[in-house]
């Protein structure tokens, strides 16, 4: 009995792990927050959830707004709800729904410097207790130029492949130790 019950623990932290990872996604890929990064297709195939986070890399002298839908529609940079201005900011996706970022210059919102991104709720993770950084991790002091991206000991992951490639991997993982605990009893109630 006693076996059994560790197999429900092994299992139920498996599953737990499974479902209370976080992804950290740098916005334009190698490029950036930048005027001539497409964003819409970097974004295309992601898939945003609660608790994942943003990094957005660009000068200190650009500005990164977070607007309503109109506001976006109309790259309007004179109503916003937040404006980032110190180079490299991260944003963790705290809540589900749609959210709206664009470039502070008029000009580069029109030329496609703009974001929608729809997060959608993962019911495991708690907004009190963001993603930290890994031990001895520091995003750069200087803002960041297209060259150069900071690198960390931490995990950047590419989103929807390699989380379902994290996912299918513990499932094996689970299985395989599922099926020797198995073994294991089989061989103690043979004895």
């Amino acid at each position: 009995m006693a076996m059994q019950r560790l197999q429900v623990y092994v299992l139920l932290i498996l599953s737990l792990a499974l479902t209370c990872a976080a992804t950290t996604y740098v916005v334009g890929g190698n490029s950036g927050w930048d005027i001539s990064t497409d964003l819409d297709t970097w974004a295309t195939g992601k898939t945003f959830f609660v608790g994942d986070v943003l990094v957005f890399q660009f000068s200190s002298s650009e500005a990164l707004d977070e607007v309503t839908k109109e506001n976006y529609d109309k790259c309007n940079t004179t109503n916003v709800l937040r404006s980032y201005t110190n180079g490299n900011t991260t944003i963790t996706l705290s809540k589900p729904g749609t959210m709206y970022f664009i470039s502070g210059n008029k000009l580069y919102c029109l030329g496609g410097m703009k974001l929608q991104v729809d997060v959608e709720n993962n019911q495991a993770y708690s907004p009190a207790n963001p993603p930290q950084p890994a031990s001895g991790a520091t995003l750069p002091v200087q803002p960041s130029t297209k060259t150069n991206v900071p690198t960390s000991s931490g995990v950047v992951h590419g989103g929807y492949w390699d989380s379902t490639l994290m996912s299918v991997s513990l499932g094996f993982m689970a299985t395989v130790l599922w099926g020797l605990v198995q073994i294991d009893m089989n061989i103690y109630y043979l004895r």
